[in-house]
């Protein structure tokens, strides 16, 4: 770096590396996904204040309300640092906003090429949270919604198979069981013509109990394992449209921490050089 010419001593003081577009654009991107954070804080905070503690406990694993807590909060963290850090020029807040990027990018990437590699141990998982999700079916509503949602969405039932919903404890199907539900599956399982203004919600009453044949006259009788896993296979195009829409920003983001990082840098070589050399014109 030597010196600027027009400006007394041969130094133009206001000469600075660090560009205004880097430093907003980057301030802007970070402010979106803070408001964003902000909103997916809210509406976290807010499901869980709805729901009975018992209900809560009880399905910590699949509860989506948790699930937006932690990815909002995960999110504000980042965002404030990149929103302050672009501000302020501050380069250790700019460090951590790029290192939770990338770190980030880093585990998103590994858990797609895990999932790829280690498929039939993904299936499994997946079917030990369904299983999971089947045997809290009752303990919460939000839960209860996303099951029988995707039940009616996909056209399936249970897990591997309709009697898969015996493991609940209202609608198990053994002799000992007072439930009226006994034997039965959610009315999510059922086949609902469109034509019917009035659901029958008893639709899946003593299926359990049927031949296989007997109940596909009145449930679906394939477990939603296979559907989803027939959906993925159909929206691969989708799926990675999906995950490069979330990866870009990231990339983005990494990108102009890095360019914004570099110039802050040679702003305070520029600095030092000239506090050095302030006195000595000619140097």
């Amino acid at each position: 770096m030597g010196r600027r010419r027009g400006a007394p001593g041969g130094y133009d003081e206001d000469f600075t590396f660090v560009s205004p577009v880097v430093k907003y654009l980057l301030f802007v991107f970070n402010l979106i996904f803070w408001m964003i954070s902000m909103v997916m804080l809210a509406i976290g905070v807010y499901a869980r204040m709805m729901k009975h503690a018992e209900a809560a406990m009880a399905c910590l694993s699949v509860d989506p309300a948790i699930i937006l807590l932690v990815v909002g909060v995960l999110m504000f963290f980042i965002t404030f640092c990149g929103c302050v850090g672009s501000l302020r020029e501050n380069i250790c807040l700019l460090q951590t906003f790029c290192i939770f990027l990338t770190v980030i990018f880093l585990m998103q990437l590994t858990a797609g090429v895990l999932g790829f590699i280690f498929s039939d141990k993904a299936r499994n998982r997946v079917t030990e949270l369904i299983n999971d999700s089947i045997i809290h079916y009752r303990d919460d509503i939000d839960l209860q919604n996303l099951i029988d949602y995707g039940q009616k969405e996909f056209g399936c039932c249970g897990g591997v198979a309709y009697t898969d919903w015996s493991q609940n404890i209202y609608f198990n199907c053994t002799p000992e069981n007072p439930s009226r539900e006994r034997c039965s599956v959610p009315f999510s399982c059922c086949h609902i013509s469109s034509e019917r203004e009035v659901i029958n919600t008893m639709c899946g009453h003593d299926t359990q109990d049927m031949e296989y044949m007997e109940a596909g006259n009145h449930i679906h009788t394939n477990g939603c394992i296979d559907k989803l896993v027939n959906w993925i296979h159909s929206n691969l195009f989708l799926l990675g449209g999906v995950a490069l829409g979330l990866a870009i920003p990231q990339l983005v983001g990494i990108l102009l921490s890095q360019m914004l990082i570099n110039q802050i840098k040679d702003q305070i070589e520029l600095q030092n050089y000239n506090v050095k050399h302030r006195s000595d014109p000619l140097s």
